[in-house]
């Protein structure tokens, strides 16, 4: 069965975003608005945090699926409600399923980090782990959806979804009357068509601008399409925003709305996502501080006061970890490399004066003597460094040099 709507559902008006933002009152929290010091220099003009990762569930997902959930009839709500998703929409329909007292089956793939899952069935869902991608999960669902009745929530392809996510727009006007730019993540499109829908209604003149990921960008080709394309194996750690394909009613929207979707690299999302917690003191998943790689890649295109959407905070602890890794080392925090010195005794402790000189903290050290490259009085070491930033890194790796030791990397 096909779940997406037809071409021909009436375009969402203001009313209908209105309508979302009565409907979630005392249900979704009005989220904060921060300033940033650090952006606001960067670019010369204020710049604001949009703070939906403090969102009940942990993202502004939970908007959609209530007004969704609560719009049913009476019946579809007793067939109860199935969704497929690796984190952030699993948890904002097992939530607002719980509150209007509707029965909940959320499909997550086998490998869906433990405390994702275990959050969708603290908040009431019965969760069902099928299927190693997506696809695979999303199919299990539909399959469940034709077996049992239940209706399928699709995460961003409906305009009551749609609706739900523009009361973020809505808000933003509210908190931050003077906003000219706003910049919003873009997977599927669900929350930049909905910001869209409600800001331009009331303030045409704010430039929205939408950010992918570099390698999940279904976006720029299908507007230069015309109409939503397929594409093939995207990648990404910003899995929030990690969609193949745009959705046909959002589509039109980000089509007619959003006046630019621009693309980050990896390394400024880490970069970002490092920024947010320690300058911000805000923990943020990869999807969500996109708009802020965005900023940080070239903050001389945006136009102040600027508002930038932090769409969620459930990030694995795990992926945590290994993203505040490269993050550090994208901003030069951390360096590795690889020197070789002679094989006897005294030759490492001089390796690491050097360094203690350098003021480089070292973290870890290796040796490999098996390598046949090497000659028989000859170790080679591999070095990871914590350090201060680019210029501390070139004054480290110079500083080895002069002491006479040949860096490989």
């Amino acid at each position: 069965m096909n779940y997406r709507l037809s071409a021909h559902v009436p375009p969402l008006i203001l009313d209908d975003v209105r309508g979302a933002q009565k409907m979630l009152s005392g249900v979704a929290r009005v989220t904060a608005m921060e300033g940033s010091r650090h952006l606001s220099a960067l670019l010369g003009s204020p710049v604001h945090l949009k703070c939906e990762n403090l969102q009940r569930t942990g993202s502004f997902k939970l908007r959609g699926a209530y007004v969704r959930i609560a719009g049913l009839r009476p019946e579809e709500k007793a067939a109860g409600v199935v969704a497929a998703s690796a984190g952030n929409h699993a948890q904002g329909v097992a939530l607002a399923s719980a509150l209007l007292g509707v029965r909940s089956t959320v499909f997550m793939p086998v490998g869906a980090p433990l405390p994702k899952v275990a959050a969708t069935r603290e908040y009431g869902a019965e969760v069902r782990l099928q299927g190693h991608v997506v696809d695979e999960t999303l199919a299990a669902a539909e399959e469940y959806a034709d077996r049992t009745g239940a209706v399928f929530i699709h995460p961003f392809d409906h305009r009551d979804i749609i609706a739900g996510q523009g009361t973020v727009g809505l808000e933003i006007l509210e908190q931050c009357p003077e906003v000219r730019t706003i910049v919003v993540g873009v997977g599927g499109g669900g929350l930049a068509a909905g910001i869209a829908v409600a800001v331009k209604a009331l303030r045409p003149d704010v430039r929205i601008v939408g950010v992918q990921a570099e390698g999940s960008a279904a976006y720029p080709p299908s507007l230069a399409a015309g109409h939503p394309v397929v594409l093939d194996n995207p990648v990404t750690m910003a899995d929030g925003i990690k969609v193949g394909r745009p959705g046909d009613v959002p589509f039109d929207i980000v089509r007619d709305f959003v006046d630019e979707v621009r693309t980050v690299s990896e390394d400024a999302l880490s970069s970002a996502l490092l920024l947010c917690l320690e300058r911000a003191k805000l923990v943020v998943e990869p999807a969500g501080c996109s708009p802020v790689a965005a900023l940080l890649s070239e903050p001389e295109l945006y136009r102040g006061p600027v508002v930038a959407v932090l769409s969620g905070g459930n990030v694995d602890p795990l992926l945590l970890q290994r993203i505040l890794r490269h993050g550090m080392a994208a901003a030069g925090r951390y360096l590795s490399l690889r020197l070789r010195v002679p094989d006897r005794p005294g030759a490492l402790a001089a390796l690491l004066g050097v360094l203690s000189v350098a003021d480089a903290n070292v973290l870890d050290v290796s040796h490999v003597r098996t390598d046949p490259r090497l000659g028989l009085t000859e170790v080679e070491v591999e070095l990871h460094l914590e350090t201060k930033g680019p210029e501390h890194c070139a004054e480290v790796a110079r500083s080895l040099r002069d002491a006479g030791y040949t860096v490989l990397a």
